[in-house]
């Protein structure tokens, strides 16, 4: 992380701190956690997908993926997972999922990702939180949900922690591994609602129908402090130090800032 970062805290990021930790997924044992998370909200709570014996959800991207974990630290229970799918690289031409299932969607006048140097994209995927942590109307539905709700009024003011948490994470495991570019697919209403906090993300297609509706989108993770908001950026930051630390042995490039 860049030394000349201003790393001083705001409200967003010493809330974050007091109550949740970003943890790198770099051990069996948590990797078992992930799947076990995932089989919690895919399996059990969203009938997404099949139930298993072992109550472990994993998929043949899991083995090519980056994968990380939020933890609350008062009970230090694992809370929310998700991943980052990267192309083979024995098989510079394999798609990530998103390639696969809007391939028909995506508009290739904006970005074709099949164009970019292949080690340099992934894609964010099965993020998902357990459902004590989604218990408001509509949530339990989605394997993790935003809405306008979550930033409560400005009386009583309310912030999304885990799953904006999730997704700095996510951005920061990404970057330090070289991964410029992003895919997603998410709810209409994240992507935009992600804007409002200053991430750039950009629609790169029409939406499909994908348990729900879901929209394509990108995003470059060297400039995530750009346009973040202010009183945001000591949360990524700080998400960033956890992440980094987690991984001694690569050169951490600074963040470009405005």
């Amino acid at each position: 992380m860049a030394e000349t970062a201003s790393t001083e805290g705001s409200p967003a990021c010493d809330n974050f701190a007091r109550y949740f930790e970003i943890v790198p997924t770099l051990t069996p044992a948590l990797l078992d956690e992930v799947y076990s998370i995932r089989h919690q909200v895919f399996c059990e709570d969203l009938g997404f997908e099949a139930t298993r014996p072992d109550r472990r959800e994993n998929d043949e991207y899991d083995a090519q993926s980056l994968h990380l974990l939020i933890r609350s630290v008062n009970t230090g229970e694992y809370v929310g997972c998700t991943r980052i799918v990267r192309v083979r690289p024995e098989d510079a031409q394999s798609r990530m999922p998103f390639e696969r299932i809007c391939a028909h969607a995506i508009d290739r006048t904006i970005v074709d990702p099949a164009a970019l140097p292949r080690a340099t994209i992934g894609e964010v995927s099965r993020l998902s939180i357990i459902a004590k942590y989604r218990k408001r109307k509509g949530e339990l539905k989605q394997p993790a949900a935003i809405s306008s709700d979550d930033f409560g009024t400005q009386g009583h003011p309310r912030f999304p922690y885990i799953m904006v948490g999730l997704y700095f994470g996510a951005v920061e495991l990404a970057r330090l591994h070289g991964i410029e570019t992003l895919f997603f697919l998410t709810e209409p209403r994240l992507a935009e609602h992600f804007r409002k906090l200053g991430v750039e993300i950009r629609t790169i297609g029409a939406a499909i129908e994908h348990r729900g509706t879901r929209i394509p989108s990108m995003m470059n993770t060297g400039t995530i402090l750009e346009n973040l908001k202010t009183m945001l950026r000591p949360m990524y930051l700080t998400i960033a130090k956890e992440v980094d630390a987690a991984f001694p042995a690569l050169p951490v490039m600074p963040v470009m800032r405005a």
